[in-house]
């Protein structure tokens, strides 16, 4: 599969400019300013499990899931060190297995900006369809309004609400900026995009 030698390409050569190595700080905002309880999570495009380890360390039940073989080994290997209990898969976003679901939280940070590119329509619905009845996510993406060589993938304002409105009402969408990266001195502009399964 091209796709995941390409994303596993990167994790063996450490061209990991998205990878901070720590929990996205939007991530955390957004879970204290919702006041998102702990329950199911997927953790979608999870790379080397950062994000999945802090929510486990919250009480979160986490699944995560990355297209790169290596990733996800990065990932349980992450897990161990910190004593939480994480599900790691390989999977394909747009064709995902059985995981145990229904899931009440997604997040997604740079999943759907990369995916979006081959399959603009295929996303949210295939997300969706793991997420329990009203269940809630976030997704951070590259903002077209600033791009950028190198950088995140970007996304207008109007396909983020056209691709991602097939099968979540989006509930709040406003620019910020990612955390920096070790070795890349620039916070790229984003979107911030809080849905709810419809």
């Amino acid at each position: 599969m091209a796709q995941q030698r390409h994303w596993n390409d990167h994790y063996r050569d450490g061209n990991l400019p998205w990878d901070t190595g720590r929990a996205s700080s939007e991530l955390l905002r957004v879970v204290a300013a919702r006041s998102i309880q702990p329950g199911r999570v997927l953790d979608v495009g999870c790379g080397t499990g950062s994000n999945s380890v802090w929510m486990a360390g919250q009480g979160f039940e986490v699944v995560g899931i990355d297209l790169a073989p290596l990733a996800i080994e990065r990932a349980e290997e992450r897990a161990r060190a910190a004593g939480v209990s994480v599900r790691f898969a390989v999977a394909d976003v747009l064709q995902l297995p059985d995981l145990g679901g229904p899931f009440d939280f997604f997040f997604d940070r740079g999943c759907y900006h990369a995916v979006r590119r081959e399959s603009p329509g295929a996303y949210a619905q295939a997300v969706a369809r793991q997420l329990a009845a009203g269940a809630r996510g976030l997704i951070l993406a590259g903002n077209a309004r600033e791009p950028h060589v190198p950088g995140p993938p970007v996304v207008s304002e109007q396909e983020l609400r056209d691709e991602l409105g097939v099968a979540f009402q989006i509930l709040d969408l406003h620019e910020f900026r990612f955390d920096e990266a070790p070795g890349v001195p620039q916070q790229f502009l984003g979107w911030s995009c809080f849905v709810e399964k419809c």
